[in-house]
């Protein structure tokens, strides 16, 4: 019993490497990580559809399979990833990844068997089957790391963003008539008219829909625009500069790795 105990553990050691994100020139787990990279890319071709064309049932019959064994495995091995031993089992299916692979899964139950249409959700779901490519790539996970590392800057920024799109709604709001002089209509019907105008403007998209037909609202719209630049451009070199340093903690870290190797 021992040595099946330690056979089998062995096992599940080498699945929790080859279902990992590939390390240390592991071939068998890249070839996973590019399978598994395949599969979530063909996972989501039918939502760029309108159609549901046959192929799109048997695309979603395999996809899921797999995506189910994906998620049985990790399940198999979570004391290797959760680090909390028999609790670890419990712990893993409340964990983000394990949340997103779940949710990922449901909607293509229901064409599975008819037993399981109580869990029919709708095809948007399936796009959260997209944040399981931040798994596989290790520059997004990088990207992630910068903005958790700078979230005060960012949430700053979003801060000053907020107040200013509300603050030029509301006297955009209170400055333009409720009704274009030209053709009667309301220019904004509502104040959330203006905080969609505010936003777009702030962005410096400005789709042209809504736009201001006196002169003081054009005036508020080009400070709008101008300030809107300047904030818009404060966390760019915020986040240039945090991500360069990762990349180069990252290259420094996977250099020292391979001289360890090589030191082998």
């Amino acid at each position: 019993m021992a040595k099946l105990s330690v056979t089998l553990n062995k096992v599940r050691r080498r699945i929790f490497e080859i279902i990992e994100q590939s390390k240390d020139g592991d071939k068998v787990s890249l070839v996973y990580d590019l399978a598994m990279l395949i599969i979530i890319i063909v996972s989501i071709v039918p939502l760029m559809f309108v159609r549901d064309y046959p192929i799109f049932h048997t695309l979603e019959v395999v996809t899921i399979t797999i995506f189910i064994i994906d998620y049985l495995l990790r399940w198999m091995t979570a004391d290797y990833k959760v680090g909390r031993r028999g609790w670890s089992f419990l712990i893993y299916p409340f964990t983000g990844w394990a949340i997103i692979d779940l949710l990922s899964i449901l909607p293509g139950l229901s064409i599975m068997g008819q037993g399981f249409k109580i869990f029919r959700v709708t095809r948007m779901l399936r796009i959260l089957r997209l944040f399981k490519l931040v798994r596989y790539s290790e520059k997004i996970q990088v990207f992630g790391k910068v903005l958790y590392k700078e979230r005060s800057v960012l949430l700053g920024v979003l801060g000053i963003s907020v107040f200013y799109v509300f603050l030029t709604a509301l006297i955009m709001f209170n400055a333009e008539p409720h009704w274009d002089p030209v053709d009667g209509k309301a220019t904004f019907d509502s104040f959330f008219d203006a905080l969609y105008w505010a936003t777009v403007t702030l962005t410096t998209v400005g789709y042209g829909d809504l736009t201001p037909v006196t002169d003081l609202g054009r005036f508020v719209s080009m400070l709008s625009s101008l300030f809107g630049v300047a904030i818009i451009a404060l966390p760019s070199g915020v986040i240039t500069a945090s991500y360069l340093d990762e990349l180069r903690t990252l290259k420094k870290k996977n250099g020292e790795q391979a001289d360890d190797d090589e030191a082998e």
